[in-house]
């Protein structure tokens, strides 16, 4: 465990890592630590302290529990919680805590893209701009650029099938190698999760249906197919040169993770309602 909250926040921004900050916002009586205090929480993690004992224990699984309905809800909101010191919580404090539980990095969009050719190269540095964490993935080496954008990590893998069990859920997958059939097996295996927002294959309407024929041989149903886009961007944007297909891919990407903004206008910042956690 980390003493440094502040350092913890720029180590998980760095990596793309989602977590919770967890901050005491009211005391009443005797409690652990004064208000103010922080600790950051990601599901792997912990960085700091609000004062350990049960009422650490219970907070922390309260912060992963958010943590992972952001997977499927990434409007996920901050919210208080309040807490009794006293027997309940097997703690002698005898005081109250109320405590801010602050989602961070859950918002962004976790991509892994495949292909480092021409189109590849283009489309990373649109992504890289935006409130994405890109897994840029190729056996090639010598195809990357020697400058990754800020925001993508590279990696070389000799089989780049390899790296879809390494997202979380609720990835994007886009696929634009230089070999049709590590796209098939790459596309085998992104529909064999079936846990993904969102999965692009790069290519033609009949490139599509000659991977449907193969995929159906194999057993894959129509509703998993319909989960596969291909031909994949904006359909306005007709150019051919890889600024162009980079612009309408992305375009398509902004437009599925912008998908559910504005849905929950009716919800504060923070959650008004405090849950009052007396007998737990």
């Amino acid at each position: 465990m980390s003493t440094n909250w502040i350092n913890a926040l720029a180590q998980i921004e760095a990596e793309g890592t989602p977590a919770v900050m967890i901050t005491v916002v009211d005391e009443k009586g005797s409690t652990p630590r004064n208000a103010g205090a922080k600790m950051v929480v990601t599901q792997e993690q912990l960085f700091d302290t609000i004062g350990g004992g049960h009422l650490e224990y219970k907070s922390i699984k309260i912060a992963r529990q958010m943590l992972e309905e952001a997977q499927t809800n990434k409007q996920q909101q901050p919210r208080l919680e309040r807490f009794s010191l006293g027997a309940s919580l097997g703690q002698c404090c005898g005081g109250a805590t109320t405590l801010l539980f602050e989602p961070l990095g859950t918002n962004t969009t976790q991509i892994a893209l495949f292909g480092a050719g021409h189109v590849g190269r283009a489309l990373v540095a649109i992504l890289a701009t935006l409130p994405c964490r890109v897994r840029w993935i190729d056996s090639r080496e010598e195809e990357f650029p020697e400058q990754i954008p800020e925001g993508v990590e590279k990696v070389v893998n000799e089989f780049p099938v390899d790296e879809v069990d390494n997202m979380p859920a609720g990835s994007y997958f886009i696929v634009m190698t230089h070999n049709h059939q590590l796209d098939q097996e790459l596309t085998e295996a992104i529909l064999d999760r079936d846990d993904f927002d969102y999965y692009g294959l790069i290519g033609s309407k009949t490139k599509r249906k000659k991977f449907e024929h193969r995929l159906k041989a194999k057993g894959y149903s129509d509703q998993q197919l319909n989960r596969m886009i291909c031909p994949m961007g904006v359909s306005d944007v007709k150019g051919k040169l890889p600024a162009e297909i980079a612009v309408s891919i992305a375009g398509e990407v902004i437009a599925n993770y912008n998908a559910g903004f504005g849905s929950q206008t009716d919800q504060t910042p923070v959650q008004t309602q405090v849950v009052d956690r007396l007998a737990i």
